[in-house]
C-alpha cells in the first residue's frame, strides 16, 4: 500500500495511490488533517483498512512533498565507503556519523521541478532512502530500532554545493534552499526488515545511471542511525531520517555535472518506487 499527499480539484488530500489513480482518504479521517498526523497517531493501519476495495476518486493528481508538515528532518552525510573516499582528504572512515538538519520547505513532490536559485547554479542531486519514525523512543537499542519505523520513502536531497562551503563546520545553508530537493512520491508502510536490508538505490539523470549502491553497504546502518540519534534526542512519531547517499553526485565529476533546467532526475529504490523530478530556474 502507498500513501501520498496530493492536490486535485483545487484541494489537498492524502490517500492511497494505485496504478489507476488516488483514493482520497483524508475526508474519512478529519481528526488527522495530514499524513503527519496519521503517522503521529499510529493511523497507517487504519488507512490500509479504509483503502481496501475502494474505487479511485482522482485520476489526475499533483503530488506534494509526502509529509509537508514534518517538524524534524535529520540527514546523515558521507555514509557510504566510496563517498568518504570521494573527498580525497586521506581521512579514515569516520568513527561517528555526520548529521545536519533539513526543513520541509526545502522539498517538493514527485513530478515537480527542483528549483535552481539565481544566487547559484551548483544544484546537485543525492538519491537516498528516508525513514519515518512511528514509535517514540530515547536511547533505542540498535536491535530494537526497526520497531520504531512506521514507513519508508525516497528523497532526492538536492544541494546547492557552493553554499555548503560558506561556513567551517556546517552545511545547513546549502541544504535548505526552498524546493531544492524532493521527497516522495509516497509513504510505504514498513512491515519487513528486507525493505531496508535488501534495498538498492539507483539515481539517473536524463536516463544515465549516476548512483547505484545497496543500503547494506552503509558505513552507519539504519539501525545504528536510530540508536545514535535517539541517544541525544528523543525520537518522535513523524520524525524523518534521511539515511545517506551513494557515490556519484554531480559534484564528484571533473568538471562537476550540476543540474540544469530541463534535466530529469529519477531516484529508484527497490520496493518503494521511483521519485522523479525535473529542474527549473526560480521565477520571481
Amino acid at each position: 500500500m502507498r500513501f501520498a499527499t496530493y492536490k486535485a480539484d483545487g484541494n489537498t488530500f492524502y490517500g492511497a495511490v494505485t496504478d489507476a489513480g488516488a483514493i482520497a482518504l483524508s475526508p474519512d479521517f478529519p481528526q488527522w488533517p495530514g499524513l503527519f498526523d496519521v503517522v503521529a497517531q499510529g493511523g497507517l493501519d487504519a488507512l490500509v483498512q479504509a483503502a481496501r476495495g475502494r474505487p479511485v476518486t482522482h485520476d489526475q493528481i499533483t503530488y506534494e512533498m509526502v509529509l509537508p508538515d514534518a517538524r524534524r528532518i535529520l540527514c546523515v552525510g558521507v555514509n557510504f565507503p566510496d563517498r568518504n573516499a570521494e573527498y580525497k582528504d586521506g581521512s579514515a572512515q569516520p568513527r561517528f556519523m555526520s548529521l545536519f538538519p533539513r526543513f520541509a520547505s526545502g522539498f517538493t513532490g514527485h513530478d515537480r521541478p527542483l528549483i535552481r536559485p539565481p544566487e547559484s547554479h551548483a544544484l546537485d542531486y543525492e538519491g537516498e532512502v528516508a525513514i519515518v519514525i512511528g514509535k517514540a523512543g530515547r536511547r533505542i537499542a540498535a536491535n530494537d530500532a526497526y520497531d520504531h519505523i512506521a514507513a519508508v520513502t525516497i528523497c532526492n536531497e538536492g544541494t546547492i554545493r557552493d553554499w555548503v562551503r560558506h561556513a567551517k563546520f556546517n552545511v545547513t545553508q546549502g541544504k535548505n534552499w526552498d524546493r531544492s530537493g524532493a521527497m516522495g512520491p509516497w509513504l510505504v508502510p514498513f512491515t519487513d526488515p528486507a525493505q531496508l536490508d535488501g534495498a538498492c538505490i539507483k539515481t539517473r539523470v536524463n536516463g544515465e545511471l549516476r548512483q547505484d549502491d545497496r543500503l547494506a553497504r552503509m558505513i552507519f546502518p539504519i539501525r545504528e542511525q536510530i540508536a545514535y540519534i535517539s541517544t541525544f534526542m528523543a525520537l518522535q512519531p513523524g520524525d524523518i531520517i534521511v539515511t545517506g547517499t551513494p557515490t556519484g553526485a554531480g559534484a564528484r565529476f571533473d568538471p562537476p555535472r550540476y543540474l540544469v533546467p530541463g534535466d530529469v532526475v529519477e531516484v529508484e529504490v527497490d520496493g518503494i518506487g521511483t521519485l522523479r523530478n525535473t529542474v527549473a530556474d526560480e521565477v520571481s
